[in-house]
């Protein structure tokens, strides 16, 4: 498959945040200009700082500005951009976006929008892993239209059960169903969250499984050569959002692991990918068994981890592939080195519900030394805004191995200091201490259970 190459000078960052600097990092050392897109509450922040160009789109409501495809892509346009970066979030999975960048003469630096619109859909994705060969847990062949059709569906494959939106994400859509006589509640409960949070409520079914891991393949293909850059564990996660991810994950085989990337990349041949990407998947550590959970086709807020131990930057070689340059790895040269661990530094308050914690950083200080990075737009100074997601920073930490990797995260998180706004790291560093965590022995829901634990 060829693809033109077409050169890149200047690209719009439609997105805000860690991600939008850490885009324009990558952008600086490829010798690109950057335009950054901002909204109202996003005037002061880090990454309008920091551009050759910026220009705001709208009011601080999503909808009125970063979620605005006709907006920001006449931005791109009115500065002569060549391409359009969508960073994860807001705009980064839509089709339609994805299409009206091409249709306006703009490169989309991601896949191709039927591709995003085919692996979108959940129902739609599993049935492309299926035909890949690629596991897929136990559940309905489609979509189901009714609670009638989904309990049909439960009384095959058995309790517990998943009800998943096809277009869900981050929690939103999704509920575990123990029972046959709560199905029909939880089933319209999902369907009218999904249909207001997405314009989706189509639904599907799955078996639950319990304390699984969530482990997830990266990709990169440029269309022909497809690459997979190990995996990333991310099991650690309340309310399904993700807290700490870690690579490799402490809790795969050596030939389970190769077996994922293997299925990952037949994968993403089958359904012709081209960018960066990754394959979501559930191991069953009963079984010893994976199974295909459902595909991101942007960069992960976890791509950092993979970068430090393949020494890959994943952002730039997004943009060589959407320039149409080839990628210049094969399979054999991808190694892992060392182990490396990421924290979410979120601006919520654990002792509070995790409740959001928006205001200023009246003081800011970051970790350093050998094996430490943080990626952030925060800054002594900068107010949160009550707007976006809650997170102010990555911290991340490489070390020759696990043991290495997660006694410069403690050390790192000891150095943080942060005033005027409560935030999660003095609960993330109590969680990475726990009996569980240092044994590797996490789950999808260790979180939970260690909350639980601590208020007794």
């Amino acid at each position: 498959m060829k693809f033109p190459p077409r050169h890149i000078r200047r690209v719009l960052i439609a997105n805000r945040g860690e991600i939008a600097v850490r885009i324009q990092r990558a952008c600086r050392e490829l010798g690109i200009e950057v335009v950054q897109v901002y909204s109202e509450a996003d005037r002061q922040t880090m990454a309008v700082q920091l551009a050759d160009y910026s220009v705001c789109i709208g009011t601080a409501r999503s909808s009125e500005s970063y979620l605005r495809a006709d907006i920001v892509v006449e931005a791109a346009k009115a500065f002569n951009a060549d391409a359009i970066h969508p960073g994860y979030g807001f705009l980064s999975e839509n089709a339609s976006f994805a299409h009206l960048c091409e249709q306006q003469g703009l490169v989309f630096i991601g896949p191709p929008g039927d591709v995003i619109a085919m692996m979108g859909d959940k129902a739609s994705a599993r049935a492309m892993a299926l035909a890949a060969g690629v596991p897929i847990t136990p559940g309905s062949s489609g979509t189901v239209a009714t609670a009638d059709a989904a309990l049909a569906v439960a009384g095959t494959i058995g309790y517990p059960v998943i009800l998943k939106a096809v277009a869900g994400g981050g929690g939103r859509g999704m509920r575990i169903v123990e029972q046959e006589a709560s199905l029909a509640e939880h089933f319209e409960a999902a369907s009218r969250e999904a249909k207001a949070a997405f314009g989706d409520g189509t639904m599907y079914v799955e078996k639950y499984l319990i304390d699984i891991r969530h482990v997830e393949i990266q990709i990169l293909s440029d269309g022909d050569n497809v690459l997979h850059l190990g995996e990333r564990d991310c099991s650690s996660q309340r309310r399904n959002q993700k807290l700490v991810e870690e690579s490799p994950s402490p809790g795969l085989s050596a030939a389970m692991r190769s077996e994922m990337g293997e299925a990952a990349v037949r994968l993403c041949r089958h359904v012709g990918y081209r960018s960066a990407g990754t394959i979501e998947c559930i191991v069953d550590p009963a079984s010893k068994r994976f199974y295909f959970m459902e595909m991101n086709t942007r960069v992960q807020v976890e791509h950092p981890v993979t970068e430090c131990v393949t020494g890959i930057d994943i952002v730039k070689e997004q943009i060589r592939i959407a320039s149409g340059e080839r990628l210049s790895l094969r399979q054999d040269d991808i190694h892992i080195r060392g182990h490396a661990i990421e924290c979410r530094i979120n601006a919520e308050d654990p002792g509070n519900g995790f409740a959001p914690s928006p205001g200023r950083l009246d003081e800011l200080h970051f970790p350093g030394g050998p094996g430490v990075r943080i990626d952030s737009h925060a800054y002594p100074g900068y107010t949160v805004p009550p707007n976006y997601d809650s997170l102010i920073a990555k911290l991340i930490c490489w070390g020759n191995d696990r043991d290495e990797a997660l006694a410069r995260m403690q050390r790192a998180l000891a150095e943080l200091r942060v005033e005027g706004i409560t935030t999660t790291a003095p609960f993330l560093a109590q969680l990475l201490a726990s009996d569980t965590f240092r044994q590797g022995a996490v789950h999808t829901r260790f979180v939970e259970q260690f909350i639980q634990e601590s208020a007794r």
